[in-house]
């Protein structure tokens, strides 16, 4: 079975869409996502082998969502869109699966066949943003959007991603790899990233430093990433 999963703001369109996949007999459907923010959550905990992404979503994207993804864990994307020329000549020129809206049982089928023969994720790079603006983020059952700009640091520890902003402190599915890649964000200790225009000052100690920002949080600094943070700021 192929394992996937269908993520559009528009309930018609999954419901539409998830109605002609159940008629494969090798297709397993293990969730149904209105945002990125579901979305993120749901290829975490399903693991999917397959997304059916819808590209114009508010707030964030079905490219900004591919961005975020881990691209050693990338699952096949299918992207699915009202007909947008400029989209579709992408598609084709980087020979991406796509659907146009409303979805063709015969057209959906040939794309099936496509993809039974080759699970393989493509590279996405080509298509997708080279910077995040947004966060996706979560507190509790409330889920939210976070501006990068807000964004003063990111850190891990064993119950997961969190994320501290202006705003508080929130949890997030992106991984700090993503986070390194795909924001200003620079790393400055194993389980810490922090923007450079939140660091209020550095103390240098014995086993490295640490970094006070300007809502007055600390954040470790090892040696390892000492000298690349001080050059930041001019300093040798």
């Amino acid at each position: 079975m192929i394992t996937c999963l269908i993520v559009d703001d528009e309930l018609f369109a999954r419901e539409e869409l998830a109605d002609h996949l159940g008629q494969e007999h090798d297709i397993e459907i293990v969730g149904q996502c209105a945002n990125a923010i579901e979305a993120l959550q749901s290829i975490a905990k399903e693991k999917p082998q397959l997304i059916f992404l819808d590209i114009q979503m508010p707030r964030i994207s079905g490219m900004e969502l591919i961005a975020m993804l881990d691209p050693d864990n990338m699952p096949k994307i299918v992207f699915v869109t009202a007909y947008d020329e400029f989209a579709v000549k992408a598609f084709d020129n980087h020979a991406f699966d796509y659907l146009l809206k409303p979805i063709d049982a015969e057209r959906l089928s040939k794309t099936l066949t496509r993809v039974r023969k080759n699970l393989t994720p493509q590279i996405m790079d080509p298509i997708t943003p080279k910077r995040l603006e947004h966060i996706p983020c979560y507190s509790g059952n409330k889920l939210k959007v976070i501006a990068i700009q807000d964004v003063e640091y990111v850190f891990s520890d064993l119950s997961g991603i969190h994320v501290a902003s202006t705003k508080g402190k929130v949890h997030t599915q992106l991984t700090l790899k993503v986070f390194e890649e795909k924001t200003p964000l620079v790393r400055c200790h194993r389980q810490y990233l922090i923007s450079p225009k939140a660091i209020a000052e550095i103390e240098l100690l014995d086993t490295g430093a640490e970094v006070t920002t300007h809502s007055g949080d600390k954040v470790p600094v090892s040696r390892r990433y000492l000298k690349s943070l001080k050059q930041l700021f001019g300093f040798q």
